[in-house]
């Protein structure tokens, strides 16, 4: 009995940890309007799931080109909610931060410099909490790693 909970549990707890979170338009959860998607540390174009298709993936605090792992290949260093261009850690290098569900350019706090807002899974651009400007959304939970991931393929990949 003992070795069937324990089956049971890691069953459970390797589909929870696979599990696949799509990004799609606006607010939208259409299959035709899939953006990209997560599953496990990389971000995939569209629906796929083809090693062709890896836009970008995470591993620990950083963000990588494509399936690489290479040093060379770091697109973003995370620090502390900062998001610093490639692997620097660099006060100057700091690309934007996020805080209490907001997007800020660079190192700032200030209302004027807020990219976007992020509210119950869904990305409005600025500090719009309009349903006409919802960017994208998402089917589940993310790592800050795995949304600045999808933030990159978001925005730069498409």
């Amino acid at each position: 009995m003992k070795k069937l909970i324990l089956m049971a549990t890691m069953l459970l707890t390797f589909g929870m940890a696979s599990a696949q979170v799509k990004i799609y338009k606006g607010s939208s959860s259409s299959y035709s309007d899939i953006i990209c998607n997560v599953n496990g540390s990389k971000i995939y174009k569209g629906s796929s799931s083809s090693y062709s298709d890896i836009v970008c993936n995470v591993s620990g605090d950083k963000i990588y080109k494509g399936s690489s792992s290479s040093y060379s290949d770091i697109l973003y260093n995370i620090k502390d909610g900062k998001i610093y261009k490639g692997s620097s850690s660099s006060y100057s290098d700091i690309v934007m931060n996020i805080k209490d569900g907001k997007i800020y350019k660079g190192s700032s706090s200030s209302y004027s410099d807020i990219i976007a807002n992020i509210s119950n899974g869904k990305v409005y651009a600025g500090s719009s909490s309009s349903y006409s400007d919802i960017s994208f959304n998402n089917s589940g939970s993310l790592t800050i790693q795995e949304f600045v991931a999808v933030w990159y393929a978001v925005k730069y990949s498409y």
